[in-house]
């Protein structure tokens, strides 16, 4: 995998800013209270032609609702978007939303490491591993 540009981490930079104002104040403005929506990271591709969107949403068991609600309103998201950034970036790009799990699996290393959720005495805490 190449490194990205600089062109490519400034406009991801500049979506990743603007994105958690458009989807938290949408969330808010929908009756979501208590819902948390951040962006974690926009990987542009080096056509700059599709931003993947990484978002982290906590609770956790709203995310696979709340990315869905977000897909099907992804046309609407990039249109505030391209109004707040008109004067940054000439093309927006089309947007991919995908759920961040990393916090998910960061929070189950620490139970692990806490001895809440012990694979050795539970094996079935492990994922099974692929034999090369």
């Amino acid at each position: 995998m190449e490194e990205e540009s600089q062109r490519q981490k400034k406009i991801g930079s500049v979506l990743q800013r603007d994105l958690v104002e458009v989807l938290q104040g949408a969330a808010t403005q929908g009756g979501m209270r208590g819902i948390l929506i951040s962006v974690s990271k926009v990987k542009v591709t080096v056509d700059l032609s599709v931003a993947k969107v990484y978002l982290s949403i906590f609770p956790n068991d709203k995310g696979k609702e709340l990315i869905e609600g977000i897909r099907s309103n992804a046309p609407l998201i990039k249109h505030e978007l391209s109004q707040r950034t008109k004067h940054q970036l000439r093309r927006m790009p089309a947007l991919q939303f995908f759920i961040d799990d990393s916090l998910e699996y960061i929070d189950k290393i620490d139970k692990s490491l806490k001895g809440e959720d012990n694979p050795i005495n539970d094996p079935d805490l492990l994922g099974k591993r692929k034999k090369s």
